[in-house]
């Protein structure tokens, strides 16, 4: 396998002092930094996340940060999802749309103040997309990317890490909530969120310097609970039906056909750019749309390019990931089907790399 040639355009992070160190084995490029995607194995990686806890550096996930009096308008205008009834101290998953109601991103927004939001970016240049909305509207709002690195803990022995080195309080953070913690005199926002549906928080840290000292506390503090370095583990989130924005879906699907139809209020979200064919996308409903698929046989190979569904000879969608799920004993997949065979138990073959396979879709994810 050909290695990656560093560059300054290729950046490193806040914590790749210790991915270094715990012995990262593969990176992938998300936002022009590095991804860890590898540690020991990806099925060893996998069973240590639904047993212990991890710490998962997800400096990629840049934040568009939105500051000024039009700051909320600003990000009612990225999305169908209705922001009005939003608190601070609140994190919403918000579908990002262009005009055509196509999907930019999937970001997390986390709102600070009224004035004062970031947005938690999926892969893509978003940051100007939101630049040139701000100055086309003329609004009164900056936008940057500030200097903050978030830093997953994921697991379900996560509580316990975070409680010993932020304290109990940290415990009483309800999902999609944040609160603000000291760690070692630096204030630190930290929300009950993350990429796995194994249970866990993120941090997110201001000021690159801090990075590697809240790392090594938390790996200090975890050495009886198993802690280890992690990362988004491509076979849990198939399992959990995690989209992956470049990978799942891009700018061609509407949040409908992403099965994110419930996270737009199409109807209320008023001031959304792509609000109008977002109207007629959810009145007309959906021709094809996300789907869980389970394939037969042995561990599929890598999924680096869409494998196509087939009814008979007729093409019906495309498989988008897959991977082998050791818990589920078959091949787990995401895939994008046509209504006409998108009914649960409906069976299909997919053209994998390897040859023909037997496919069914299925209409909930595993996990």
């Amino acid at each position: 396998m050909a290695l990656l040639s560093p560059s300054r355009r290729l950046r490193r992070t806040a914590f790749s002092e210790g991915v270094e160190a715990a012995g990262v084995k593969a990176y992938t490029v998300y936002n022009h930094m590095l991804l860890p995607t590898v540690f020991r194995s990806v099925e060893e990686d996998y069973h240590h996340l639904k047993q212990a806890v991890q710490v998962w550096d997800v400096s990629c996930e840049r934040q568009v940060e939105l500051r000024g009096p039009d700051a909320g308008r600003l990000a009612q205008l990225l999305t169908p999802r209705d922001l009005r009834g939003m608190l601070p101290g609140q994190c919403y998953y918000v579908p990002i749309v262009d005009e055509t109601g196509g999907m930019l991103n999937d970001p997390v927004a986390v709102k600070l103040a009224e004035d004062r939001w970031w947005i938690s970016i999926a892969d893509s240049d978003l940051l100007y997309w939101i630049k040139g909305l701000a100055y086309g509207y003329r609004l009164d709002v900056l936008v940057d990317e500030p200097d903050i690195s978030p830093l997953a803990v994921q697991g379900p022995r996560a509580d316990d890490l975070m409680a010993s080195v932020f304290g109990d309080a940290v415990r009483d953070v309800r999902f999609f909530r944040f609160g603000h913690f000291d760690f070692q005199g630096q204030d630190m926002v930290v929300a009950r969120s993350g990429y796995s549906k194994q249970g866990g928080y993120e941090i997110y840290v201001e000021g690159e310097h801090n990075g590697m000292p809240l790392w090594n506390a938390l790996m200090e503090a975890g050495k009886a609970l198993d802690v280890h370095a992690g990362c988004p583990n491509l076979i849990e989130r198939i399992e959990s039906g995690l989209l992956s924005y470049g990978n799942d879906m891009n700018d061609d699907n509407t949040p409908h056909e992403c099965g994110l139809g419930r996270f737009c209020n199409t109807q209320t979200a008023i001031g959304c750019i792509g609000r109008d064919a977002l109207l007629r996308v959810a009145k007309e409903g959906p021709v094809k749309q996300i789907r869980a698929i389970a394939i037969d046989g042995p561990p599929v190979p890598v999924c680096d390019r869409w494998w196509t569904l087939m009814a008979g000879t007729k093409p019906v969608g495309r498989v988008s990931s897959a991977a082998w799920s050791p818990d589920f004993s078959t091949n787990v997949a995401i895939g994008m089907v046509r209504m006409t065979h998108w009914d649960d138990g409906t069976e299909l073959t997919v053209q994998a790399p390897d040859g023909l396979r037997h496919a069914t879709v299925h209409e909930a994810f595993w996990n």
